[in-house]
This record gives C-alpha cells, structure tokens and sequence, in this order.
C-alpha cells in the first residue's frame, strides 16, 4: 500500500474547520520563514510527510496537487544555486553565475524549504470546501458576514469564467477568427470576458442583495461551525512541528535568522 493511499479513518481531515486548517499551515509557514536553514526545513518536512497518509489523498491527486509545489521548489533551487550568495570554496563560475559551497548550501535550504512550506498548504486546502470556510471565517473568527459571503460568490464563480473563456473560444473557431493574430484575438477575448464577468458580478450582487445578505443586523446561518478537538489536535500538531523545527535548527547552530541575513 501506497504512503499517500487514505487508510481507514483518513477522511478525518474533511470534518475539520477550515479555520483550523488555515492557522495549521500559518503556524508551519511563519516558523519556516523565520530561518533559512536546511535543518529546520529538513525537521519539518519529516513530521509532514508522517502526517500525509491521514490527508485522504491517494498518490495520483496528491502527486498532480503539489507539482506546482515541486517545480517551484526545483527552479528556486535552481536559481540559488547559480546566482545565491558567493561563500566558501568555487566549483564552476561562468559570467554572472558562481556555485560556491554557500550557493549550494542555500539551495538545499530554499528546495526543502519551499516544499515544507508548501506540501501542507496545499493539501491543507485541498481538502476545504468555499462554504464550509466561508462559514468558518463568520462564525469562528468573526469575520464581516458580507466581505465573506461576497468573496464566497466571487469564488462559486470561478468555475463559471473558466467556462465563459472555453465558450468564447470556441464561439471565435466557430465564426472563422481564431486562427491568426493569435496575441490580438487574446486581448479580444480577454476584454469580453471582463464585459461578461462585470455584468454577471453585477446581476450576482443585485441578486444576494434582494435575498437580504447585504443586511446590517446579525444574520444565521444554515449550518453550524465549531472549533473542537479535532481542529485542536491539528493546531497542536502544527505547532509542535514549528517548535521541534526550530529547536533544532538552533540546538545544531543552523538557526539562520532572516531579518539578520
């Protein structure tokens, strides 16, 4: 059986609160960020990658949710690594570009780094449904109900402008217009899609207005979101992932302080 196959009771993670899901990976993100060295990163990404079986996630969905994460890991290591900071012994130098023992040091500092920040960002929010947070960020954190209700139509209406442009296009091969100028029929396309998404926000807006979501007074909620053990044992494991990152980074003289260079 795969690492990232969902074991039983692995779906666990669906019924956390989103808001607890959005302090988890805060948590990991400002530790990590605090320091750029490979030892804490390093710490970091093991603790992380025990927890990934109970993601629910199976390897495929997994491997094609994060590859974003993996290639931007990759090209920022790879970037270090030719034009990081110079320090110690040289072993290629070309123009601008100088590999040193420090640009490779800090390499492996950004690539691991990177994916112990990212990794849990991503499967974190894989698993959170837009109404489900939105319901989270009023009721839990108390957020204004109208920026959260407004920014979770803005979301529903994602899927529909992704839509729009397949339509658009096809409307465009339909009439004849699509197969030259190729940059100018872009920025044709992409205007009427602004005009189309304008008049469907504003229709959207009239719409959730009428129903009564713009109202000053308290409003409720159809569905209840509370903050319980479960969101409290993921908050807990997220900070003694930072912790124990942190100690060791120091305890081995890695701790690289950022605001200190």
């Amino acid at each position: 059986m795969s690492i990232l196959t969902p074991v039983a009771g692995s779906q666990a993670i669906y019924r956390v609160n989103p808001v607890a899901k959005l302090a988890a990976a805060a948590i990991i993100s400002i530790a990590l960020v605090l320091s750029i060295d490979w030892v804490s990163a390093s710490v970091a990404l093991v603790c992380e990658a025990l927890l990934l079986p109970f993601a629910g996630l199976g390897a495929r969905r997994f491997v094609l949710r994060t590859a974003p994460v993996w290639i931007a890991a990759v090209l920022a290591a790879v970037t270090i690594l030719l034009y990081g900071r110079a320090s110690g012994q040289s072993h290629f130098r070309f123009l601008l570009i100088d590999v040193t023992d420090g640009s490779i040091e800090l390499s492996v500092a950004t690539l691991l780094r990177v994916l112990a920040i990212g990794l849990p960002a991503v499967v974190l929010f894989v698993t959170v449904d837009p109404t489900e947070l939105a319901d989270g960020l009023s009721q839990v954190l108390r957020l204004p109900s109208r920026f959260v209700l407004g920014a979770l139509g803005g979301m529903r209406l994602v899927g529909l402008f992704l839509e729009d442009w397949k339509s658009l296009e096809l409307a465009r091969r339909a009439r004849g217009i699509a197969d030259r100028g190729r940059l100018r029929l872009f920025a044709g396309q992409a205007f009427a899609l602004l005009v189309l998404s304008i008049r469907r926000g504003s229709k959207l807006a009239t719409a959730m207005e009428a129903r009564g979501f713009g109202a000053s007074n308290e409003r409720s909620w159809a569905r209840e979101s509370s903050f319980g053990w479960r969101e409290g044992v993921l908050v807990c494991l997220a900070a003694i992932i930072a912790v124990a990152a942190v100690t060791a980074s120091v305890a081995s003289g890695n701790w690289n302080f950022i605001v200190g260079g």
